[in-house]
């Protein structure tokens, strides 16, 4: 399961572009969440536990039941950065290289930006 970084670092780098042009701040911490799945929940364990030790916090696992009836599982690794393009570059391909040896998927990372239900009025 190679994770094609090329495509993921392609998408990084336009998912910063687009924050910067709709107004977020390049300054200000945003919260990141890396996105990883994988039908095995032990090759999965295994990424969550090399994601705690390079620095990221790991949520616990979800169960989605596919419509084929199979399992998948997934969770998103946490970390809080700026907007900079290397750091999330980094982040990026630290996490595919973690994933492509645990042998489960990552689908890159997103992001919160804008008001949520609590801010509307």
């Amino acid at each position: 399961m190679a994770v094609d970084i090329v495509a993921l670092r392609a998408q990084s780098e336009e998912t910063i572009e687009s924050l910067l042009a709709d107004g977020a701040p390049e300054d200000e911490l945003y919260v990141i969440e890396h996105h990883l799945a994988s039908t095995d929940f032990s090759k999965l364990e295994k990424a969550a536990v090399e994601l705690v030790k390079a620095g990221y916090h790991v949520d616990d696992a979800d169960e989605y039941e596919l419509d084929d009836h199979s399992r998948l599982f997934a969770f998103v690794a946490v970390s809080e950065v700026q907007l900079d393009a290397k750091i999330l570059d980094m982040q990026t391909v630290e996490v595919a290289k973690i994933a492509d040896l645990a042998g489960v998927d990552y689908d890159g990372w997103g992001t919160y930006f804008g008001e949520t239900d609590d801010e509307e009025e």
